[in-house]
């Protein structure tokens, strides 16, 4: 018998499912700051139903998505408890990798930062996830710009960045400036122009007369004579260049008075905004380091304390440089101290960053009002950063159903108003919600639905029925309807909460 079989991770609950509520985001405009028509959102509660909240209308548009999850190191940290038994970490990264994939777009990226405790395991996982094809590189990050002296075993230098893209074929990755002009480029014209020479004369294997007949004529040199390329020995060679080529370029070549006479040589300019590949070694030159990452927050917070593990704003501009255009989505949900939508907002990208903790009010709340303020830490001076622009505070809205504390059975969510169950059913059943007249949303031009507290009959239906168009089909949720309605085919009746409970869980829980 013909065994078979997959490579693949397993651990425990690894194949455990639920139906995730698209839970509804509600604004707290008391804390919403700055430009009132902004996009960014910062948004309080459990990140992954928080990413369910956000499928519907981002699915396949974030463009760059930097995460920086609790490491599994063992330790106790004061935001969050990192000491996750394994195989639990994996099903809370699991989950999370999944909603995150359906937010990217197809030319997108998602860049993961973990040590060496969870990342080899962590990329088996991803590999299942988005596929091995679209693992594009691990980023070693240079966290510590100096070694640990007081190392037991090794002084741990760098830091992982597990890079993948939705589909390898369509990614787009911008190349990184290439730095300083090197040294070689040691002239430099009236305008500042930086290049250095090159003689026109051929040098190499087939460098002779007879090699190229077309390349050996004479050039006209300062003093007025004819100047023939002529190899070391003095036999005939050939020019790099056609004649055609030296007659329209005078400007590019110029002439030496050497002791042996006149000799032709060609400029090469330095590239302006030169480019290159980014590459997998980070330096903490390059990208900043924790002792830059701690300073930063020290400076916005006056308090070294105030987040355990900050990424300084350097690291995230080169993954946010790389990975995204001006304009793009950039999400970030595990948000910590707020650094991914801070360089975000500096650098004019949109942004959605989610935090679970009590420090989404106290850090991220914080800082990007001070950014907004114009707060010149960070990366503010390099990138001309000098205020503006503004964020909505959002917070996850309690389940839609609870249980009834006294029977056994599921009722709306006391806190609900009428008007957030009708966006929360239409977010359950794929509905735009957009109330208008009769209807409260539409999943198409041609498929609407109706949600009331009313008691449904037949009259009541066709009364609803007359908003209709021709080949446009309705769905209407209510408490109550009639038993033995004859219904046309282009509509249907669901009650609450009956026809809830089966679309999803609404007793997830959130990992504290």
């Amino acid at each position: 018998m013909e065994k078979k079989g997959k490579l693949e991770l397993t651990w425990v609950g690894k194949y455990e499912e639920e139906k995730l509520e698209p839970r509804i985001l509600i604004e707290d405009k008391s804390k919403s700051y700055g430009e009132s028509n902004t996009e960014n959102m910062l948004i309080h509660g459990d990140n992954l139903l928080a990413l369910k909240a956000l499928e519907m209308n981002y699915r396949g548009k974030i463009r760059c998505i930097y995460i920086d999850p609790p490491y599994n190191t063992g330790s106790a940290f004061e935001q969050y408890d990192d000491a996750v038994e394994h195989s639990l970490w994996l099903s809370i990264m699991k989950k999370r990798l999944i909603q995150l994939s359906e937010l990217l777009c197809e030319e997108g990226t998602i860049w993961v930062s973990l040590d060496d405790n969870e990342v080899h395991y962590f990329k088996v996982m991803a590999d299942e996830i988005f596929g091995r094809k679209n693992f594009i590189a691990d980023v070693a990050w240079e966290k510590s710009d100096s070694p640990r002296m007081d190392a037991k075993l090794f002084s741990s230098r760098y830091d992982h960045t597990l890079v993948y893209a939705k589909n390898i074929e369509l990614v787009k990755i911008n190349p990184v400036p290439s730095g300083e002009i090197p040294e070689h480029y040691n002239k430099q014209t009236e305008d500042g122009k930086r290049y250095y020479l090159k003689p026109l004369r051929y040098m190499g294997t087939a460098d002779g007369r007879a090699d190229r007949p077309n390349l050996y004529f004479p050039i006209i040199a300062p003093n007025g004579k004819k100047v023939f390329p002529k190899r070391a020995d003095g036999s005939d060679g050939r020019w790099r260049w056609s004649k055609d080529k030296v007659d329209s370029n005078p400007d590019l070549i110029e002439w030496v008075d050497g002791k042996n006479g006149w000799t032709a040589y060609y400029r090469i300019f330095a590239e302006e905004d030169a480019t290159r590949p980014p590459e997998t070694l980070w330096s903490f030159q390059f990208a900043g380091s924790n002792r830059n990452a701690k300073a930063e927050i020290k400076a916005l917070f006056n308090d070294n304390k105030a987040f355990d593990t900050p990424k300084p704003e350097k690291l995230i501009e080169q993954v946010i440089n790389i990975a995204s255009d001006e304009g793009d989505i950039v999400l970030d949900s595990f948000l910590g101290s707020g650094t991914t939508a801070a360089v975000a907002h500096k650098t004019g990208r949109k942004w959605i960053g989610i935090e679970m903790g009590e420090h989404a009010y106290s850090l991220c709340k914080v800082r990007m009002d001070k950014v907004i303020k114009g707060e010149q830490g960070g990366i503010s001076k390099e990138v001309g950063w000098q205020g503006g622009g503004g964020y909505k505070f959002y917070e996850l809205a309690e389940p839609l159903l609870v249980k009834n504390k006294v029977l056994p059975v599921y009722q709306i969510n006391p806190s609900y108003t009428w008007d957030m169950v009708c966006e929360a059913i239409c977010k359950i059943e794929g509905f735009t919600y957009e109330p208008y007249g009769e209807f409260q949303g539409h999943s198409s031009e041609n498929r609407f639905i109706h949600i009331t507290d009313e008691f449904v009959n037949t009259k009541y239906v066709m009364s609803i029925m007359k908003n209709l168009g021709d080949k446009q089909s309705l769905l209407i949720y209510c408490k109550k309807n009639q038993a033995d309605m004859i219904l046309p085919e282009n509509v249907e009746v669901k009650k609450i909460p009956k026809d809830l409970l089966d679309k999803c869980n609404f007793e997830s829980e959130v990992q504290e």
